[in-house]
């Protein structure tokens, strides 16, 4: 696992995800009122969108489907895999299991907005994690790096906000930032799995963009 890792992914896969994003269609998933939808507004990557929405759609078929921002990916489709993670309001979810309607108001924030919010040192508009997967060579097929990308980002809010993991001291100070050691990335991206073993070197490139 910890030899070299030749990459079949682009700096385009990591970047938007194969896709652009594209305008919602007007009463995508249904009409409003009728039982069966609701009228939502969500903002995705910093951009407002008031859909009417079916109340069993969840938020990855929407961002997919409707935005056309394919980043996100369906893996297991249970939440048990992590590629489809986005960060809603900052956090990290699992979008295969919830509901859109329920984010009404929410902000919702993809891989795609992470390299369109940043131009990057080297202009070429990558947020710094995105580079540190690049210069990590920390992916091969890509399916699972969107996910990995969100989810990192996630926990290291989190850790910066002292919420603990299953391997923190259970002695640490409660409230304060958690020291981001080898183990605590390993744990606290333990939910998101990589078929093609890339493991220590995500571990590496999350190491690189911390403060």
């Amino acid at each position: 696992m910890d030899g070299p890792h030749h990459s079949t992914a682009t700096r385009d896969d990591v970047r938007h995800g194969r896709a652009a994003a594209r305008p919602a269609a007007d009463g995508a998933g249904g009409a409003p009122g009728d039982g069966h939808s609701s009228t939502t507004t969500i903002e995705v990557n910093g951009v407002p969108h008031t859909l009417a929405v079916d109340n069993r759609r969840v938020l990855l078929d929407l961002l997919r489907e409707d935005l056309g921002l394919t980043g996100a990916k369906k893996g297991c489709d249970q939440g048990q895999c992590g590629a489809c993670t986005v960060l809603v309001d900052g956090r990290r979810v699992n979008s295969c299991l919830l509901p859109a309607v329920a984010l009404d108001g929410s902000a919702v924030t993809t891989v795609e907005g992470l390299a369109d919010g940043d131009e990057g040192t080297d202009g070429d508009g990558l947020h710094p994690l995105q580079r540190a997967f690049l210069d990590r060579d920390a992916f091969q097929c890509g399916y699972c790096t969107p996910g990995q990308i969100c989810s990192a980002l996630g926990a290291i809010g989190e850790a910066a906000a002292g919420h603990p993991s299953h391997v923190t001291d259970p002695g640490a100070p409660p409230g304060r930032p958690v020291p981001l050691t080898r183990d605590e990335i390993r744990e606290r991206l333990s939910g998101n799995l990589c078929r093609c073993g890339a493991y220590p070197h995500i571990v590496e490139a999350v190491e690189d963009v911390l403060p």
